[in-house]
């Protein structure tokens, strides 16, 4: 079994990917979509997130993601701070998944924050899937409702992608140009599975 991780900055079109190698029944693990499911529903994630930054973060049991959101990037050490707490519990949950899903002969996870996390050591090859800043603002902007200012200021607590680039084994361009299927098929081809 071959472990990929899929990583690339605010906009780039992870998803997009992660989409198509589930199209090609390759298992893909969402980090942040379980990030979120897992800070609902681990007690002791929820405590230590209450704990940090006050119960108010939850209503109902639900965490209030806009306010985190609020106080975190505006915030450098409170960003540290969150990540310290949710980085080792999705890891778990990550290698739990990994261990579940062991029958096939590839994995993916995608995560934003691989490099930041300090998750290169789980994988076999690392992708990146890049495109042109003008087009991830553009894209964030449209998905999120929100300004290009403030997917400007999201993108600053991200590493840069020049660096993601240098760090990856692969670099998968989404630029919406050039098509991400072949470039997609030929990973797969590449895995000699």
């Amino acid at each position: 079994m071959k472990i990929i991780g899929l990583t690339g900055g605010i906009g780039s079109g992870k998803s997009v990917v992660s989409d198509l190698f589930r199209m090609m029944g390759v298992p893909v693990y969402d980090s942040d979509a379980r990030s979120k499911a897992l800070c609902n529903t681990d007690p002791i994630l929820k405590k230590q997130i209450s704990a940090l930054f006050g119960s108010d973060m939850y209503t109902d049991g639900q965490l209030n993601r806009q306010a985190l959101a609020n106080r975190i990037f505006a915030d450098d050490k409170a960003l540290q701070a969150v990540n310290a707490l949710i980085h080792p519990v999705v890891e778990h949950d990550f290698i739990e998944w990994v261990s579940e899903n062991s029958q096939y002969p590839l994995l993916v996870q995608e995560t934003a924050i691989l490099f930041e996390a300090g998750l290169e050591k789980l994988y076999d090859q690392i992708i990146c899937v890049t495109a042109p800043e003008s087009v991830r603002i553009e894209r964030v902007s449209k998905r999120n409702g929100v300004s290009p200012e403030s997917v400007r200021e999201r993108m600053k607590s991200q590493m840069a992608e020049a660096d993601k680039i240098t760090r990856s084994d692969i670099i998968l361009v989404n630029d919406g140009v050039q098509a991400v299927l072949p470039q997609v098929l030929k990973i797969l081809k590449s895995q000699s599975l």
